[in-house]
């Protein structure tokens, strides 16, 4: 019996995006993949092209089952939610492919020379545990408001960058030195700072 694919939308704290959930997996749990421009979309996300065909898109992000659109400034969301509602379950429901393939950090890092990355880490022993607090405290909070995070750690200083919704929204700094530094140095004591990069 196929379920029908229903698609609904959640305001973030951040103004300028929206989340459309789905009642359907998009990507594998903890898969996530941003896009900042059409040209970035070619070859990976057929869905995330098509949606940068609609003027009033200017990023789109995707994790398991939500996709978190940035709107430019001039128009507001009461008059584009709906049709951006329509395309993205109609775009399921009709089988499109959401994502080809998954761009490889440094594809990703290629195509946003202009904004800064997450530069690649040495594995450390620590990251495990790390990602493991994340994950358990953090991840959840992050992905309901219709973001995600990356890491990395390195001589007692952990690099976050938000993405999604959380890029850029006003109340993210303080989330990150609030609530993710507090968390990771009363488990680690090896984590002395977190440091975060905006995308």
């Amino acid at each position: 019996m196929n379920v029908p694919v229903t698609v609904y939308t959640e305001m973030t704290p951040n103004p300028t995006t929206m989340k459309f959930v789905a009642n359907k997996y998009l990507l594998a749990t903890g898969d996530s993949v941003e896009f900042s421009n059409k040209n970035e979309t070619k070859g990976f996300s057929p869905l995330a092209d098509e949606l940068f065909n609609f003027p009033f898109v200017k990023n789109v992000f995707i994790a398991a089952n939500f996709i978190t659109i940035t709107k430019t400034d001039n128009v507001p969301w009461d008059f584009i939610t709906m049709e951006l509602r329509e395309f993205i379950k109609g775009w399921i429901t009709n089988g499109g492919e959401i994502l080809i393939q998954m761009p490889t950090q440094k594809q990703q890092a290629v195509e946003k020379v202009e904004s800064k990355t997450l530069k690649d880490f040495n594995p450390t022993e620590y990251d495990d545990p790390i990602r493991a607090l994340l994950d358990e405290y953090v991840r959840p909070a992050v992905e309901n408001d219709g973001g995600a995070i990356d890491l990395g750690f390195e001589d007692g200083k952990v690099t976050v960058q938000l993405k999604g919704s959380c890029a850029g929204c006003p109340s993210s700094t303080a989330t990150l030195k609030g609530g993710i530094e507090n968390l990771l140095k009363q488990h680690l004591p090896e984590v002395q700072e977190v440091v975060a990069i905006n995308g």
